[in-house]
């Protein structure tokens, strides 16, 4: 099995894959992956680690099936980007043919607002919401309601209802989800503003207009400085806009427009629409495809997860040497023999065991001789000047039936800290004491805050 690269949708599935052997494991059949075997390296390697859990992923899907529900999310989400689009043209459509009315006038303002208005609402929105880095509001109405519509049967304990939250979970949230709902928003934006533009120029092309404009609580010159601050732009781009007699004459009441001043108002409409609407949607939607490349790019599994921790113990397992670590200078030395320890895990065999508030009730696997055990502040600083001199790697044992608190993940960090090589945290289970999961996923955690590696977390 060569090592290949992989990609963000193989993450995605072996996400899928996850959730449902978490849930559902017994419903599952492992006959194809039974013979798998261990790696031959003698270090963790990342890639292939996945690339492993992704042939583990290929063959469990393929034996058990499992393909139509692991594509039906993604399915979901392509149907309800239709379905936006499909919305955004209405109602762009609407918001056009609502603000010329029967009318042969257009008050060309009211007409920017409904177009521009609630757009650029949005993009002002968008850009607190990436500067701050607040998805909810980053992410339009639209955009939300399709990332939460696949969580109304979140309870649903079906294979199908399994895979898509995962799925949801992988793609919508986080950094990829960040700008993979971008896209979306600016996508809906865009089909808006295009439907409304459309419509607009068609109601143009067949029937006369004349464009207006008019205030009750501005000034009189308010509008048509306003005119020509939002002209400037188009002008750089050869647009001709309208001058100061055109706008002056095209106030309520002054008269009757000639075709000159129409056509100079109706070129003002629409750069306008493209300038301030269409062009910055362009480029946003380019921005955010390129960024949420860029977050699939980066994306990793979290190795910390129990199920991951497992995975590693038997995907990654190697034959070691192990032996008795600070052995009794009475006893006799057994000579030391290739064996596989349990659960696969390679513990280093000149590693030094420090213990980290451990009862007399806590074994230590039988190859591993506890140096030192903290329980008061104390013992903890002769711990860490030990630790200074030591140039082989540290292995804490903790108790894994306790909560890990504040104070412990301090300890554990000073410890790491201290220590010249990798260090190695080890879960002592006792069988008054079961753990049960959530227990062990808030270890797995501490280890990660500690800046302990995953593949150096061994359960016991």
């Amino acid at each position: 099995m060569s090592v290949k690269k992989f990609a963000f949708a193989d993450l995605v599935r072996i996400e899928q894959l996850r959730a449902i052997e978490s849930a559902k494991a017994e419903q599952l059949s492992y006959t194809g992956i039974r013979d798998m075997p261990g790696s031959v390296n003698g270090d963790f390697n990342y890639r292939q680690f996945v690339n492993r859990l992704t042939f583990r992923a290929q063959q469990l899907i393929r034996e058990n099936a499992l393909e139509d529900a692991l594509r039906q999310p993604k399915k979901h989400f392509v149907r309800a980007r239709w379905v936006c689009w499909a919305l955004a043209v209405v109602l762009g459509g609407l918001a056009a043919s609502q603000a010329v009315s029967e009318s042969t006038t257009l008050n060309i303002y009211w007409l920017l607002a409904v177009l521009l208005g609630f757009n650029t609402i949005s993009l002002l929105l968008w850009l607190s919401g990436i500067t701050l880095n607040l998805q909810s509001l980053s992410s339009g109405i639209v955009a939300q309601f399709v990332s939460w519509w696949p969580y109304r049967h979140k309870k649903d304990p079906t294979i199908p209802s399994l895979a898509s939250h995962a799925w949801w979970e992988s793609c919508l949230t986080g950094a990829v989800g960040k700008w993979r709902i971008s896209v979306l928003t600016h996508q809906f934006w865009l089909a808006y503003l295009t439907a409304g533009l459309v419509l607009l120029i068609m109601i143009m092309m067949a029937k006369q207009y004349n464009f207006i404009w008019g205030t009750t609580i501005l000034p009189d010159s308010a509008l048509p400085q306003l005119t020509q601050m939002i002209g400037k732009p188009l002008e750089a781009l050869g647009l001709k806009i309208p001058d100061d007699p055109q706008t002056a004459a095209s106030r309520i009441g002054a008269g009757k427009q000639d075709a000159e001043t129409r056509t100079a108002w109706a070129v003002f409409l629409i750069g306008a629409l493209l300038v301030y609407g269409i062009f910055p949607r362009l480029l946003l939607l380019g921005f955010s495809w390129i960024m949420q490349q860029w977050a699939e790019s980066r994306f990793k599994l979290d190795l910390y997860l129990p199920y991951y921790i497992e995975l590693r113990q038997r995907l990654m397992a190697r034959e070691v040497k192990a032996e008795v670590i600070d052995a009794d200078p009475l006893a006799g030395i057994k000579p030391a023999e290739v064996v596989r320890p349990p659960e696969h895990v390679a513990i280093p065999t000149n590693a030094q065991a420090f213990g980290v508030e451990l009862d007399d009730s806590t074994h230590w696997p039988e190859s591993v001789t506890c140096r030192f055990n903290i329980i008061d502040q104390d013992s903890h600083d002769r711990a860490i000047a030990m630790i200074r001199t030591l140039s082989a790697p540290l292995l804490l044992g903790v108790a894994a039936h306790r909560l890990p608190d504040r104070g412990i993940q301090r300890m554990i960090k000073e410890l790491v800290d201290s220590s010249h090589d990798k260090p190695w945290l080890i879960l002592l289970n006792k069988p008054s004491a079961p753990v049960t999961s959530a227990r062990e996923f808030a270890w797995f955690r501490l280890a990660e805050a500690c800046g302990i590696p995953a593949e150096h977390v061994i359960t016991r």
